[in-house]
């Protein structure tokens, strides 16, 4: 008797992972990308026909395919009780379960990160009697070494919903056995929690252990660990919700970015339009379009479009080829950024052949910035973007410290008469941090290449 089939999808741009749950030709898919096509494409591989659909909650960060998907496949969509949903789909409390073939799935209502929140337990009935939960699908109430932000409530405040999540989390989740597995819908690098680890998966027990707000002492002391300090809610959250909660166009509606030279640009920048810049940093650094936005391809780039750009501004992107430009729209979609209406054509070639003008931003090592602090220290301002727990972690001395998705509110902090030295972990982000500056008026910038990582190798090769 073959055991119930679970396979995970992690999209490492948004730190999401989704799940196909199969078993006797039946699947059901948890938590799905907007771009379902992968989900597909696996049932069909495996024999499995698509026949349910399940959200832990109404998602913040990305836009989920529940309605593609169940247009698609015919198949039921099912949310926790309260969500409001405006598209057909099936209210779950607790108690109530689902089952296909040797897969049971029982439902938690487990509210705290969201009112709607549910944990989904998945018990094989094919093992060995008696029958106990194999693993547990935990949405964003339980991560990898963390649990929910608490405060994606309009109704509620932070310490409200905190205590909610406390008991959730003691009260249902941790009844569970200790070798049940976890199977969380994000991992590091989401917004929707701070201390995510990157590991896919984990153990009730290992995370009863090891789980810095799990290990609590009692719901007062839990509710200050998670809302003290609480990082600011990104702006694009509530309109994600909004998206979920009525189900968001199927990609193959959304319009293809037309090819516009230069003239046509200028034109929509004048009207407000953003060029998005997509190319690597250094691509960027040496030859960009004048006022482009960067946020290169290749890390968290959706994620940072939505809380940089917000969802509703019209994009212009510039890519390095047509495939590059598809994905870029691609993941744009991912989180809701759906009016991308034009392309440069011919990318920075185009442009160059046109004759026009090109912007580039310095890019500094650390050898010459340790020079540079040496000779003209009073005249070089230090930006360090990075988010306030890795400045904890160490940071360069009399630096200004700015998270880089609070920098446009907070730049008039910044002296224009100094040269700025922007710099993040490694250079991805205080690239992005330098394309701000000089769209808001800056001329004497620079990026700092490596980070502070490349830093602080430096300090200790000179004093070891």
């Amino acid at each position: 008797m073959e055991p119930v089939l679970v396979e995970q999808f992690f999209l490492g741009c948004l730190a999401h992972a989704s799940y196909l749950v199969g078993s006797e030709g039946v699947a059901a898919v948890i938590d799905p990308q907007r771009d379902v096509d992968i989900y597909i494409d696996a049932a069909k591989e495996k024999g499995l026909k698509i026949e349910h659909i399940i959200e832990t909650h109404l998602h913040a960060d990305f836009v989920s395919g529940h309605h593609e998907l169940a247009e698609r496949t015919g198949a039921r969509i099912y949310l926790g009780e309260g969500s409001g949903a405006a598209f057909p789909h099936v209210e779950m409390k607790d108690g109530d379960s689902i089952q296909f073939g040797n897969c049971r799935l029982d439902f938690m209502q487990t509210p705290g990160h969201t009112l709607e929140s549910v944990c989904i337990a998945l018990t094989d009935l094919g093992e060995p009697p008696p029958a106990k939960p194999r693993a547990v699908f935990t949405g964003d109430t339980l991560f990898v070494g963390d649990v929910g932000r608490p405060d994606l409530s309009a109704g509620h405040t932070p310490q409200e919903l905190a205590a909610m999540l406390y008991s959730s989390l003691h009260k249902k989740l941790l009844t569970l056995p200790d070798g049940t597995e976890i199977f969380p819908a994000h991992g590091a690098g989401s917004l929707c929690g701070r201390q995510m680890s990157s590991e896919r998966s984990s153990t009730i027990g290992k995370e009863r252990r090891t789980n810095y707000a799990l290990l609590a002492r009692n719901q007062e002391e839990f509710i200050h660990l998670l809302t003290d300090s609480l990082p600011p809610r990104p702006e694009y959250f509530g309109k994600d919700v909004e998206l979920n909660r009525q189900g968001a166009a199927s990609l193959d509606e959304l319009p293809h970015p037309l090819p516009v030279r230069a003239p046509e640009v200028f034109r929509l920048q004048s009207e407000g339009a953003i060029v998005l810049d997509t190319r690597p940093t250094m691509q960027f650094a040496v030859a960009h379009v004048p006022g482009s936005v960067h946020i290169a391809l290749s890390g968290q780039y959706a994620s940072w479009a939505a809380r940089i750009l917000g969802l509703d501004k019209r994009i212009i992107l510039v890519g390095e080829d047509a495939d590059h430009l598809r994905e870029s729209q691609m993941r744009l979609a991912r989180v809701g950024i759906e009016n991308v209406q034009a392309y440069l054509k011919d990318g920075i070639a185009g442009w160059l052949r046109g004759g026009y003008e090109l912007d580039y931003i310095p890019q500094i090592s650390v050898q010459e910035f340790a020079e540079l602090l040496e000779q003209e220290n009073g005249h070089i301002a230090v930006l360090d973007v990075r988010e306030p727990g890795e400045v904890e972690m160490g940071a360069i001395e009399g630096s200004i410290r700015i998270p880089l998705g609070q920098l446009q509110e907070r730049i008039g902090e910044l002296d224009r008469h100094k040269l700025v030295v922007a710099h993040c972990k490694g250079g991805y982000r205080s690239s992005m941090a330098t394309s701000l500056l000089r769209r808001a008026g800056f001329r004497d910038i620079a990026n700092l290449t490596g980070g502070f990582d490349a830093w602080k190798a430096a300090q200790s090769t000179s004093t070891g």
